[in-house]
């Protein structure tokens, strides 16, 4: 997929998105510096272009009761096409993964898990991930305090 060619105005309207989507699209072209039907015209070329993918809600995990935080590397038994869908299928299905990449270096895959506690994570590690048969190991760090967390990316 190509870059899209963003102008300053776009960026403007995509950074204040980025950290509040519910605004109106009065409040977002005031805020931009624009008038309404030109911001809403951009938005729309913007989502039609699929740089912006969705609005979500984004929820405080701790008041959800999930004060359990870890990121897990997982290296797998094998590496054949078979095995790495196997993985990818079984990612995708469990709500408490957030996130899921394929890396470089020790492991083959890092992914971002929240537990209720740390007796969840363990259910979930032992009784979900091993239990797929196709994980060799697998390293833990529990989050202790979350530094940073953002869904903006930087628009230059």
């Amino acid at each position: 997929m190509p870059d899209v060619d963003l102008d300053e105005a776009d960026r403007r309207l995509l950074r204040l998105l980025q950290r509040d989507a519910r605004q109106s699209t009065q409040g977002l072209a005031e805020a931009a510096g624009m008038s309404a039907s030109p911001a809403w015209r951009r938005v729309k070329r913007l989502e039609e272009a699929g740089v912006i993918t969705g609005h979500v809600a984004i929820l405080d995990q701790r008041i959800l009761g999930l004060r359990a935080s870890a990121y897990i590397q997982v290296s797998l038994t094998e590496h054949t096409a078979a095995t790495v869908a196997k993985f990818d299928s079984f990612v995708r299905g469990q709500d408490r993964v957030l996130e899921c990449a394929r890396v470089t270096g020790n492991a083959d895959y890092l992914i971002r898990v929240v537990a209720k506690d740390a007796e969840d994570l363990e259910d979930f590690l032992m009784h979900a991930l091993l239990a797929t048969g196709i994980v060799r190991a697998t390293t833990t760090s529990f989050v202790l305090r979350q530094i940073k967390a953002t869904t903006e990316l930087p628009l230059g």
